[in-house]
């Protein structure tokens, strides 16, 4: 057996064996792709009737959504909340109940419900089961296949690991030996007599090598979420070698305790610290954990603006701020691992570039499997 042949081998049957994992990876990628962009345009309950000139007090807010939702889930406990700069659009408060850790579904293992809020009159416009929401259905099925992350992360990364194998054994299968075997490998040579086979022969190659860089980049962003080591190697390798210690835990002063809660200074002073970001994020203590921050995170137009501040939870301190320049190589490449993912890193050109990656990738096992079905008959009918 030639090497070609050999390869030829390996590229069919890993492409075979992890074929339906990477055609329902790329399809949901497609999906999730515009979230942010289809999901105000989804729900019509991301804003609020009428704009008015006051909005209550965030802290009054909270209550409000902690009062509803306590109705339907009495368990769940408030983890925080999202507002926008938008004046049109609702504020969202979010609560988390964990149900049965090892559970096989996603579904099974914790529940999580949105609070929708009128920030101008209190009026809670949608309570959402958020474990069932169209995108983080999407979303999970895209990184899990829906299951246990303990099972659903090592199938998914495993099924991405053999296809960029795939794709490095395809790009040497497709290399052309001269020039004249490489313009029919750069374009399509399609005439009106072209057969179906040889289209889907082209389909595969033709597409599968200029989207090569982009769909490679897009599976190796990706197993960041399926493998912790690979996620912390990949840190390692950017901080050339580093490990660094973890920061020792700020924690809030208790000797500060006032039964009023600081949650309106906090957020008041978040808003001031950066009046032009798109929207802020507020998470609040558990509970039981009286020593714990109070975290704010801010969003921009661009995420390389984006920062993080942490707050005494009793008296409104702030206690510190990080920046995108304050983190290590490490961790300024896992903060962007996301927008590199899903091609945001580009702004909206980037996104469609990585949903017709994602549509091609998904192609590429289709494409594959027809190429072997066709070989396959033509050997049985030359056999008989």
């Amino acid at each position: 057996m030639t090497f070609k042949k050999l390869l030829l081998k390996i590229h069919l049957w890993l492409g075979l064996s992890s074929g339906l994992i990477v055609v329902i990876l790329g399809i949901t990628g497609c999906l999730y792709v515009f979230e942010e962009e289809l999901r105000p345009i989804i729900h019509d309950y991301y804003y609020v009737d009428q704009v008015k000139d006051k909005k209550l007090p965030i802290s009054h807010l909270i209550k409000i959504a902690q009062e509803a939702n306590k109705k339907i889930h009495p368990k769940q406990t408030f983890s925080g909340c999202r507002t926008f700069s938008d004046d049109r659009r609702t504020i969202v408060a979010w609560f988390y109940e964990e149900l049965d850790n090892d559970a096989i579904w996603y579904w099974n293992q914790y529940q999580t419900n949105y609070v929708y809020l009128d920030p101008y009159t209190g009026n809670v416009t949608k309570i959402e089961d958020y474990n069932f929401e169209f995108f983080v259905f999407v979303r999970m099925l895209h990184q899990t296949l829906c299951l246990n992350s303990k099972i659903g992360d090592p199938i998914t990364g495993t099924a991405t690991i053999i296809f960029i194998i795939s794709l490095i054994t395809g790009l040497i299968l497709w290399w052309p030996k001269n020039k004249s075997a490489a313009k029919q490998r750069f374009w399509f040579q399609w005439k009106n007599t072209t057969k179906w086979k040889r289209k889907n022969y082209d389909l595969h190659n033709i597409l599968g090598f200029y989207m090569m860089i982009f769909t490679l980049i897009i599976a190796l962003t990706g197993l960041v979420w399926a493998f912790e080591c690979y996620d912390k190697g990949i840190q390692w390798l950017f901080n050339g070698g580093k490990t660094f210690a973890k920061e020792e835990r700020i924690v809030s002063d208790t000797t500060k305790y006032t039964p009023i809660s600081a949650t309106d200074k906090i957020y008041n002073a978040t808003l001031k610290a950066h009046p032009k970001a798109i929207s802020y994020f507020l998470f609040t203590p558990a509970e039981n954990d009286s020593l714990a921050t109070v975290q704010t995170f801010i969003r921009y137009e661009n995420r390389f603006d984006d920062t993080s501040m942490l707050f005494d939870q009793y008296s409104g301190k702030n206690l510190k701020v990080t920046t995108y320049k304050d983190k290590n190589n490490g961790e300024k490449f896992r903060f962007i691992n996301y927008d590199l993912h899903v091609g945001s890193i580009l702004g909206f050109p980037g996104k469609v570039l990585a949903f017709f990656a994602s549509l091609v990738a998904a192609s590429l096992p289709l494409t594959g499997f027809l190429i072997w079905w066709g070989r396959n008959k033509k050997k049985k009918k030359t056999s008989s």
